[in-house]
C-alpha cells in the first residue's frame, strides 16, 4: 500500500512497518499544509493496522526536515490570510500529538538538518536515531517566533536548564550533544541508516534491541556537556533579564558568544519563550500544544515575526530591526497577555 503527495511526502506500509519518507529536497523537506494534513490522515488510518512500528525518514542527503514553511506563514500573515496559518499550525500540532501518543513505536531516522518542525516530527516518539551528520536546533527566537511543535513540553524536561538554553539561544546540537541531553536515543552511521527500516521489519525482537544491534557507541565528548555547569547556573535564572545579567558576569568565550546570540534575537520572542517553557513544565503534551497554538495566533501576526523571517529567510541580510515588544506577560492560566 503506497500513497504519495506531489509536494514532497511518501507514505507506505511494508511488511508490517509504516514508513513516512519526506521528499522535498530543494526546500530541505520544509513542511507545508498539504504535507501535515496527509501525515495526520495517514497516521490516523494506520492506528487500526496493528503495525510493528512506524519510521519517519528523509529521502534527502542534506536534511531530515528544516521545519515548517515559515516563509509561507509570513506571506499569509502579510496578506491577512490568518485562517491559513491557523490551519497549518493546528494540523501540524495534531501530527505532533499523534506521534507522541501513538499506539506502536515511532522511530525517527535523523540524518542532516533537523530544526523546528523537524524536531516536532522526531522528538515525540520513543526512538530517535541520529547519524554523525545530524544537526538539531530550535532557532525560532532568531526569526521573531518561539519554540513550538510540542517543544514547550519537551525542553523543560531535559536535564538541568538545558531546555531553557536551547529554547532561548537556538543553539545547534551535533549527534554527541543530542545523545547527551536525551533528544537522541541511538547513533547509527549515515551509511547504515537506510538499512534500519528493513531490519525493523524483518527482526521480531523488540525495537530497542534491533536498534541497539546496529548502534554505534555514544561519542565520548559533547561540547554542550562541557558547558553544562555554566548552562545550569545561567539559564536557571527566573527571567530573561536575569539570564542576561548572569551571562555578563561570566568571563568565558562561551558566555560571550551566548550573550551575542541572545542580544541578536527578538526580545519579544525571548520573553514569550521563557514563559512558555516555565508553564510547559506543568503541562502535558496536549496542553502545551494548545498553549502554543494560542500563542502562535498572536506572535505570527506581530511585527517582529514578519521582520525576523524577512531578515533570515527572505532577504537573508541577517539584520533584523526589532520593534517594541507587544508581550505583556502571562495571565494566571498561562495565556499570553498582548498589547
Amino acid at each position: 500500500m503506497t500513497q504519495s503527495e506531489p509536494l514532497g511526502l511518501e507514505t507506505r506500509v511494508e511488511d508490517g512497518l509504516g514508513r513516512i519518507v519526506l521528499d522535498r529536497p530543494r526546500a530541505l523537506n520544509a513542511l507545508t499544509l498539504a504535507m501535515v494534513r496527509h501525515l495526520r490522515d495517514v497516521l490516523t488510518d494506520w492506528t487500526s493496522l496493528g503495525l510493528r512500528a512506524v519510521t519517519v525518514e528523509s529521502a534527502s542527503e542534506r536534511a531530515f526536515c528544516a521545519g515548517g514553511d515559515i516563509r509561507q506563514v509570513r506571506q499569509d500573515s502579510l496578506a491577512g490570510e490568518h485562517e491559513a496559518n491557523e490551519a497549518f499550525f493546528a494540523t501540524e500540532y495534531e501530527v505532533n500529538h499523534l506521534l507522541g501518543t501513538y499506539p506502536v513505536p515511532v522511530v525517527a531516522l535523523v540524518d542532516g538538518i533537523c530544526m523546528g518542525g523537524g524536531i516536532g516530527l522526531s522528538v515525540h516518539g520513543p526512538f530517535r536515531v541520529v547519524t554523525e551528520r545530524a544537526v538539531l536546533a530550535m532557532p525560532e527566537t532568531a526569526i521573531g517566533f518561539f519554540p513550538d511543535v510540542g517543544t514547550t513540553h519537551v525542553l523543560p524536561r531535559l536535564p538541568g536548564a538545558v531546555g531553557t538554553y536551547l529554547g532561548l539561544t537556538g543553539a545547534r546540537l551535533d549527534a554527541a550533544d543530542a545523545l547527551h541531553v536525551g533528544l537522541a536515543t541511538h547513533l547509527v552511521g549515515s551509511e547504515d541508516l537506510a538499512q534500519v527500516p528493513g531490519l525493523l521489519a524483518a527482526d521480531p525482537r523488540p525495537v530497542e534491541q534491533v536498534l541497539r544491534s546496529v548502534a554505534l557507541p555514544a561519542p565520548g565528548t559533547s561540547v554542550l556537556g562541557e558547558h553544562r555547569e555554566a548552562i545550569d547556573r545561567v539559564f536557571s535564572a527566573p527571567d530573561v533579564p536575569a539570564v542576561l545579567a548572569r551571562l555578563r558576569e561570566e568571563t568565558t568565550p562561551w558566555a560571550a558568544s551566548t550573550l551575542e546570540l541572545l542580544e541578536s534575537a527578538s526580545p519579544q520572542s525571548l520573553s514569550v519563550t521563557h514563559d512558555l517553557l516555565l508553564w510547559g513544565r506543568q503541562r502535558d503534551l496536549r496542553a502545551c500544544l494548545d498553549a502554543e497554538l494560542a500563542a502562535g495566533r498572536l506572535v505570527s501576526t506581530s511585527p517582529d515575526f514578519v521582520e525576523g523571517v524577512r531578515a533570515v529567510l527572505v532577504d537573508k541580510d541577517r539584520s533584523p530591526r526589532w520593534g517594541e515588544s507587544l508581550y505583556r506577560g502571562t495571565g494566571p492560566d498561562g495565556r499570553l497577555l498582548w498589547a
